[in-house]
């Protein structure tokens, strides 16, 4: 089972004030540096005087909050909502504040910040990406600033001057937008097998995974083989779950991507939300990553220019795990401390003997969240819950939850030996690494 480290959240029925937006308070363009883990954006935001960590997210309209790991915020006027989305329930409880103040960076300020608080603990996503996570951040980051995002660099300038702006774009691609219920639209053609198809897509910034496509909502759609059914990830309303597979290839104006991994969730994991008129699926970071991108929502207009990433292939996680980090633990570490020469009055040197000391460092602990039924590490026997202890002869103490993920992406035939502690019990258990979806024509 793989977990996809997004949450796709679609609000419904909230409704905005109007003053709740971000503004420079100087200047002319402002910097914000960001982490970018599984293709997806996470900026520092400062609210009421706490420094929070947030989930860059197009897909969303609201400013949410599900966790705030040990930090305090004080928040005034509480109002109790429900929030409602992908997966299968219909919503789940959820307060909202107003007239919060915002900041990111030293520049840019909201100081009538509406936030949604999700106090479902099952919403946090922070084990499944390795960093502590509060919240996320939609429309009103982009909707007033034009905002470019340079993955290489991993760094968002937003420009307050549309003339600096133009400068920046002379060498990029200009493709038309349409901003809908605060989130942007793009029309891309769509080529299952050897047709394009035009098709309605949202830009969802807050989805890893590449294209996602809705086979109810597409005339005579018939899945590309090989296909496999798969937890794609979690949503407002409970798990999301669908198939997987590739597609022939992706055309964004002249821009084509060949062999593109696609999610496709299943029509019950959708019926509570409430769709765009036409929209046939969404791009995620899987596809903008290889791009420097400008987002001008008030001129309704993208800007795409190729970076480094371009050329990636389309890796998938070929084993069928799903991993979760489970907090840290103090780790003992041998330390080796340098020998030094030490002149004496005697114009004599002295070394001082090797000594070896016991350095405590604060490391991740990793266990799988899930395993994909059929998969290679289903197949060896590798269960949910099993702590994992290292892989391929190094500690997972010394790994990221990326580094593990990229990893089980590496290459067809790899063999991967696993660690691992289930209750009192040490187990190795090994597989190979099989890509259960290759494109077939």
């Amino acid at each position: 089972m793989k977990y996809i480290y997004f949450i796709w959240i679609l609000f419904l029925s909230i409704f905005s004030n109007a003053q709740n937006t971000f503004e420079p308070v100087d200047s002319q363009k402002t910097t914000i540096p960001f982490k970018l883990i599984n293709n997806l954006i996470f900026i520092p935001v400062n609210i009421n005087g706490a420094d929070l960590t947030f989930l860059l997210d197009t897909g969303v309209q609201e400013t949410s909050i599900f966790s705030l790991e040990n930090k305090e915020l004080k928040l005034t006027h509480l109002e109790k909502i429900k929030f409602s989305g992908l997966g299968g329930s219909v919503s789940i409880d959820g307060f909202r504040s107003d007239n919060n103040i915002g900041k990111i960076g030293n520049n840019l300020m909201n100081k009538s910040l509406s936030l949604f608080i999700i106090v479902d603990q099952e919403f946090n996503i922070s084990s499944h990406v390795g960093i502590p996570v509060n919240g996320i951040i939609g429309y009103h980051f982009f909707k007033n600033q034009r905002v470019l995002i340079d993955y290489t660099a991993k760094k968002i300038t937003l420009f307050h001057n549309e003339k600096l702006l133009k400068k920046r774009v002379r060498k990029f691609t200009e493709l038309p937008i349409s901003i809908e219920n605060s989130k942007p639209y793009i029309h891309a053609d769509i080529e299952m097998t050897n047709e394009r198809k035009r098709s309605k897509l949202l830009i969802d910034l807050g989805n890893s995974d590449p294209i996602w496509l809705f086979p109810t909502l597409i005339k005579d759609f018939v899945y590309n083989r090989p296909n496999i059914d798969d937890f794609l990830g979690r949503g407002f309303n409970g798990d999301v779950y669908g198939k997987r597979s590739r597609i022939h290839a992706l055309y964004l104006n002249n821009f084509r991507f060949e062999k593109p991994l696609t999610a496709m969730p299943d029509e019950f994991s959708i019926q509570h939300i409430n769709l765009a008129k036409d929209r046939k699926g969404s791009i995620g970071g899987g596809i903008m990553k290889r791009f420097t991108v400008v987002f001008d929502y008030q001129n309704e207009k993208i800007y795409l220019k190729k970076n480094r990433n371009y050329e990636d292939p389309f890796n998938f996680n070929m084993s069928g795990l799903d991993f979760k980090q489970d907090g840290l633990q103090w780790e003992q570490d041998l330390v080796k401390v340098e020998t030094k020469n030490i002149p004496s009055s005697t114009n004599e040197t002295h070394v001082m003997n090797n000594n070896l000391q016991y350095k405590f460092t604060l490391k991740p602990l990793f266990s799988i969240a899930g395993v994909r039924k059929d998969s290679p590490a289903y197949k060896a026997g590798l269960q949910k819950d099993d702590k994992v202890l290292s892989i391929n002869g190094y500690k997972t103490s010394d790994m990221t939850l990326e580094k593990i993920a990229e990893l089980m992406k590496s290459h067809e035939g790899k063999t991967i030996t696993i660690l691992i502690q289930r209750k009192k019990e040490l187990l190795t258990l090994s597989f190979t690494l099989e890509d259960p979806i290759p494109y077939q024509k």
